[in-house]
């Protein structure tokens, strides 16, 4: 199945959320209001709606050893184009949480990294070794 995905969340400041995803991801700004914007997402559509302060349960979970946030979204790139953000977000002073290469060796390696965004939300990059793997059990 190729379908696109479409997720809703709640932010602080619209304008900070906007600025974040625009200048620092360099996604596109899609149809936006005064307290919402879509966001263009690797071809994603990710909706923010100003909501003010809010908060989740049980925020981590471990895997492989690390600590990673339960409450997370992201893309799954080419290794290429992984590297080049990395990179990029490195140098923005962007918050990179755990870079590490997952499942090493076995069905579902994969490459990741997370950075948060200013409203707290936790976005991970992944690059799999092989993309036939990506839904293997």
């Amino acid at each position: 199945m190729n379908s696109l995905f479409h997720v809703s969340l709640p932010c602080n400041d619209i304008t900070k959320t906007t600025y974040f995803y625009k200048s620092i991801i360099g996604c596109e700004i899609g149809r936006s209001a005064q307290h919402w914007v879509d966001i263009n997402l690797f071809g994603h559509q990710v909706t923010f709606t100003e909501a003010g302060k809010f908060s989740f349960e049980n925020p981590n979970y471990v895997f492989e050893g690390k600590i990673l946030p339960s409450f997370h979204f992201g893309i799954i790139i080419n290794l290429e184009l992984w590297s080049t953000l990395y990179k990029k977000f490195n140098g923005a002073d962007c918050e990179i949480v755990h870079q590490k290469t997952f499942l090493n060796t076995k069905k579902g390696e994969h490459l990741s990294f997370f950075i948060k965004d200013p409203d707290g939300y936790m976005l991970e990059f992944k690059s799999f070794k092989d993309n036939t793997e990506i839904f293997h059990q």
